[in-house]
């Protein structure tokens, strides 16, 4: 995608942002309250998409963002709770998801196993693992609330007379993106991540390992979302429950695509699911619309939204050539 395109496609996310917002505040509904659940929501969906964007750069596939999402944000919350600090259980969620990269890195990048699948296998993984961590640890297989104080808390700052709260993992999530672009586009290893996904036996012959490349770029990405699983309890929900991913992984997915592999556009895509996630929050609670419109089916409008920014951006995407097939010497 050309520079011109790429600030195109910045443009218009924030203008259709300010656009809602604006709708939104005729309503009656509070912006600022609406944009801080936006950031919230917004920051798991930027973190694993960010990632996922350097991992299939480097042409390696994980479809697991929902597994390593729920399994983060179990032991997140374990060893949170074993150091007395919402700070350290983040911390392991990044370094619980970065174990799960390496060890998908290793049966996909040098194993040479189908990168869907095994990612598919993540998932289902996961689906079961979760609800037995949850039972093995806190005797109780479907929620644990923790005690409040381990919660990572949040900035607070006034703008005007408005009482503003951001947290730090979300300035950071906005922050990694830039500098994952930056990495991309403005350095040597970003062009030897690129020519990994694009031309891996270019890239051996200058004698540059493709798979040490692919190996780093999915410990990376799993790292990050990892953090992002660990967030949703430790500085969002305030709890753990078996159901707490709720397919935000495979809307980080979409992100990526969306985004056609650019850090700063899956960015922009992630606030715009999370805003729509935000909004769908605060009209389920409004005193006379939830008693007009069904609760699922405001629930419902982050996915919505995510099928129709995926059917409208999906054409003219380029991918690399060498993307989910494992690279082999000849």
């Amino acid at each position: 995608m050309n520079l011109a395109r790429r600030v195109q496609w910045y443009l218009v996310g924030i203008v259709l942002s300010a656009v809602v917002m604006y709708v939104i505040s005729l309503a009656g509904f509070g912006v600022v309250g609406l944009i801080e659940t936006g950031l919230l929501a917004m920051t798991p969906l930027a973190l694993a998409a960010v990632g996922e964007c350097l991992n299939e750069q480097a042409g390696t596939v994980n479809v697991g963002m929902e597994g390593i999402f729920l399994i983060t944000a179990i032991l997140g919350v374990y060893w949170a709770e074993v150091w007395g600090s919402g700070l350290y259980g983040l911390l392991f969620g990044a370094i619980t998801g970065a174990l799960i990269g390496l060890v998908f890195a290793l049966v996909s990048v040098y194993g040479r196993a189908n990168q869907v699948i095994a990612g598919m296998g993540l998932n289902i993984l996961a689906l079961g693992l979760g609800p037995y961590l949850l039972m093995s640890i806190w005797a109780f297989p479907g929620i644990h609330v923790f005690r409040r104080e381990l919660m990572f808390q949040p900035m607070h700052f006034m703008i005007g007379e408005a009482y503003f709260s951001i947290n730090a993992v979300t300035v950071a999530a906005i922050v990694i993106a830039v500098l994952a672009y930056l990495l991309l586009h403005r350095t040597l290893l970003g062009i030897r991540v690129r020519a990994a996904g694009e031309n891996p036996i270019a890239v051996d012959v200058a004698g540059i390992s493709v798979g040490k490349i692919r190996l780093l770029m999915c410990v990376i990405g799993s790292a990050l979302a990892g953090l992002g699983g660990a967030f949703m309890p430790l500085a969002w929900f305030g709890g753990v429950v078996k159901e707490i991913s709720a397919g935000r992984g495979f809307i980080a997915l979409a992100a990526v695509v969306f985004a056609g592999l650019d850090p700063l556009l899956a960015l922009v895509a992630s606030f715009i699911f999370g805003f729509s996630e935000g909004v769908a929050y605060s009209v389920v609670v409004s005193p006379g619309v939830k008693e007009i419109v069904p609760f699922y089916f405001v629930q419902m409008a982050p996915y919505a939204v995510t099928l129709l920014v995926l059917v409208v951006a999906i054409g003219g995407k380029k991918f690399p050539r060498a993307l989910g097939k494992p690279y082999v010497r000849e």
